[in-house]
């Protein structure tokens, strides 16, 4: 009797921790870009065939690629496990697309501390240096028109505030997660992701038949996989600017002195990485082009004497270009401060190497003719012009500049012609 109460209570206890809830989690803090996407649609992949009680997203982003956010929310949408969005630690966002990624979550929570908003469509590409940006107000506005609708049909679907997303987009108004909870665009508010699973218990969630099972379950975290962490932050556009330095400093150190290769090497697969970012963001092509142009120019400085002009062409290319590639100070945009020491960096490496080449013009010829200009020969018989000198144990014909040269004279090598030196007196 006693062991048919041990075996059915060891039954009993394997069967509960097998029904244990376990949840998964993902944790997001950056720009939304496709490598976000694909780690995000990753997780509900997952949660869905490891049949896990729901998928936790902790979520922290400036924004991001609209592109990249639809396909997280068409996920999100079509999920078939429960999709939670937090909006956490203290001091985190969702702005711009993660308001997007947020309203479209089956629960939406934040910790106290963070805010959500500012949901305004930007488009992409900064404009010329010296001049303010003049958007199209008909593409302006058949954005602002189209996230309208998208966020709005949204925050129907899962039962949130549509007016206050409405004006998330048409006026960027961003709320605290107090406010946020108060205006139902969020469902709850809580200190830690304990508390939220505990608060979340039972909760039921429309398009699932059975409530949410969270109170105390098991997490498991999803972590990037190198290729996603190295992707993740090469599409940065800071990094992919200083990236694009690299790579142009390489070529340049490798094209002027061939066989180093580890140059060549590093900057071949800093630009690869480099033009992997700017495709993944969208950047502006003409400033892709400016940066190429100032890169054409930085080779034809090693090779043209130009007196620096087309080092200077170099440079503006390059700034210009800069400033074109992506929106200043945006969530996609460059720092001015990445601008100033990029550009520096390269003026800097075209300054030291065209040092070297013009050292390198300037420099005696160590072989050839060209190596005996200069040198002193000791007259062998009389040049009246013509007659015969000795020059580092050699005899050669030679032809005086100045007349007659008696025998036994020091004469200075002023050219070759041929096989014959012209000379003149030392000294002379």
């Amino acid at each position: 009797m006693l062991l048919s109460w041990i075996f059915a209570g060891f039954f009993l206890s394997s069967a509960a921790a097998a029904e244990a809830p376990r949840i998964l989690v993902a944790s997001y803090n950056g720009i939304i870009t496709p490598v976000a996407a694909e780690y995000l649609k990753s997780g509900i992949e997952k949660a869905e065939q490891g049949r896990y009680g729901a998928l936790v997203i902790k979520l922290d982003t400036p924004g991001g690629l609209d592109l990249a956010m639809r396909d997280i929310v068409k996920a999100m949408m079509a999920s078939r496990v429960p999709v939670i969005v937090y909006v956490s630690p203290a001091g985190a966002r969702a702005a711009s697309a993660g308001v997007f990624i947020t309203m479209a979550a089956h629960v939406a929570a934040m910790a106290p501390g963070t805010n959500i908003g500012a949901a305004h469509p930007v488009q992409l590409g900064g404009a010329p240096a010296g001049k303010e940006a003049q958007p199209d107000k008909a593409m302006e506005s058949k954005l602002t028109n189209d996230a309208i609708a998208y966020l709005e049909a949204i925050a129907d679907k899962r039962g949130r505030n549509a007016q206050w997303a409405r004006e998330a987009v048409i006026h960027s108004t961003s709320v605290t997660s107090a406010q946020a909870l108060r205006q139902k665009v969020i469902d709850f508010e809580a200190e830690s992701l304990p508390e939220l699973l505990a608060k979340i218990d039972g909760r039921k969630i429309q398009d699932f038949s059975a409530p949410l099972r969270t109170k105390g379950a098991a997490l498991q975290f999803l972590e990037m996989s190198w290729r996603q962490k190295i992707l993740a932050a090469v599409s940065d556009p800071n990094i992919a600017m200083i990236l694009m330095t690299l790579g142009v400093s390489g070529i340049l150190i490798e094209l002027y002195s061939p066989g180093l290769i580890l140059p060549g090497i590093v900057g071949g697969a800093s630009l690869i990485l480099a033009f992997y970012a700017f495709q993944t963001l969208s950047a502006n092509y003409a400033g892709i082009l400016l940066i190429f142009l100032g890169f054409v120019l930085f080779l034809l400085e090693l090779k043209i004497t130009s007196f620096g002009l087309l080092a200077l062409g170099g440079i503006l290319s390059v700034l210009f270009g800069s400033l074109m590639l992506f929106q200043t100070g945006g969530e996609l945009g460059l720092s001015y401060g990445v601008i100033v020491s990029t550009v520096g960096v390269m003026i800097a490496v075209m300054a030291v190497l065209m040092y070297l080449v013009r050292q390198a013009f300037g420099r005696r010829s160590l072989a050839g003719a060209e190596s005996l200009k200069g040198e002193t020969a000791v007259t062998v018989s009389p040049l009246d012009p013509m007659g015969t000198v000795t020059l580092d144990g050699e005899l050669w014909k030679a032809r005086s500049h100045q007349g007659a040269i008696a025998q036994g004279t020091e004469v200075e090598v002023v050219a070759v012609k041929g096989l014959v030196l012209e000379v003149r007196k030392k000294n002379e």
